[in-house]
């Protein structure tokens, strides 16, 4: 599985950054909003805690 962030819906909060810090950083994003990338999907153990703590939706595991 692969995790992915739709930074069409991310509001950029950090929830997925605090829970799982080795599969995400916030960076600012070419417009200037704070969004959350995946920085190792390797890391990702697919437990979906980062989905259940996204108050978006924004994340998901393909």
């Amino acid at each position: 599985m692969t995790v992915k962030v739709d930074h069409n819906l991310c509001n950029g909060n950090g929830a997925c950054v605090e829970t799982c810090p080795d599969v995400f950083e916030l960076r600012e994003n070419e417009m200037g909003q704070m969004k959350s990338y995946v920085i190792c999907s390797e890391c990702c153990n697919d437990c979906e805690t980062c989905i259940d703590v996204c108050p978006t939706g924004a994340i998901s595991l393909v």
